[in-house]
């Protein structure tokens, strides 16, 4: 699979329920079949040799306000994906980190996401990074705070902030910029996902719900990818904005 030049790819997972509706089938069925792939994507991402991978898992949104029963399932297939992909990351030595507000997650969870990134950790492939119970927004607010603490207690100087500041105080500190933002479902927006990280990401949009994602749908991304023409606030051609 040809990255076509993508170093860090973020997909929105969007549509296990709907996928699951539309099969006359309980919610709880789309995202387990999400599960499957997930796997696929992370196994071809891997073998691509590609550098960091991000997966918008639970939004801090999802986990507050989705019901009960829903979140209770979502948590347990979190914990036996930790469990039972522990082998496919070893054997394609894919590294896990995961961004969010882990610490309200359950224990018992938390414990084997804990124990899946000590496994992996010197793991020299794909990062995998998934994001749970996450927010831009919350990500923001987060690395504000630790800046104020710094600052308040005179190991920050204010006139020091600057964009790498606040960069280094983000979840995932060492995560490079986004370079293509891939959204399953069809709907036209970021859901306050990486909001600092994806400033000049590009975006590809499919109406295929999450669980049909398989190698050719990335495919057809990083072709797309490759035909867009990346200008970071410069002109056509690489001059200076206007």
């Amino acid at each position: 699979m040809d990255l076509r030049g993508v170093r860090h790819l973020a997909i929105i997972m969007d549509g296990n329920g709907r996928w699951a509706e539309a099969r006359g089938q309980i919610r709880s069925r789309g995202h387990r079949a999400g599960v499957d792939a997930v796997r696929e994507v992370v196994t071809e991402c891997a073998r691509a040799h590609l550098p960091w991978l991000t997966l918008y898992a639970l939004s801090t949104e999802n986990f507050r306000q989705r019901p009960s029963l829903e979140v209770h399932t979502l948590m347990a297939l979190l914990r036996r994906f930790m469990i039972n992909e522990r082998p496919t990351l070893m054997e394609n030595a894919v590294r896990l980190v995961t961004a969010g507000r882990l610490h309200e997650l359950p224990p018992r969870v938390l414990a084997e996401i804990r124990r899946t990134e000590a496994l992996t950790a010197n793991n020299r492939g794909t990062t995998l990074c998934l994001a749970l119970n996450y927010g831009g927004r919350g990500e923001l607010v987060d690395a504000a705070q630790a800046i104020a603490r710094e600052a308040r207690a005179g190991r920050l100087n204010p006139e020091d902030i600057d964009e790498a500041a606040l960069a280094q105080r983000m979840y995932c500190p060492s995560m490079p910029d986004v370079d293509l933002l891939i959204r399953t479902a069809g709907d036209l927006r970021v859901s306050n996902f990486l909001l600092w990280q994806i400033s000049y990401a590009e975006i590809f949009v499919t109406s295929m719900c999450w669980p049909d994602v398989r190698r050719p749908l990335l495919e057809e991304a990083f072709g797309e990818y490759a035909r867009r023409d990346r200008r970071f606030g410069g002109v056509q051609g690489g001059g200076a904005a206007s």
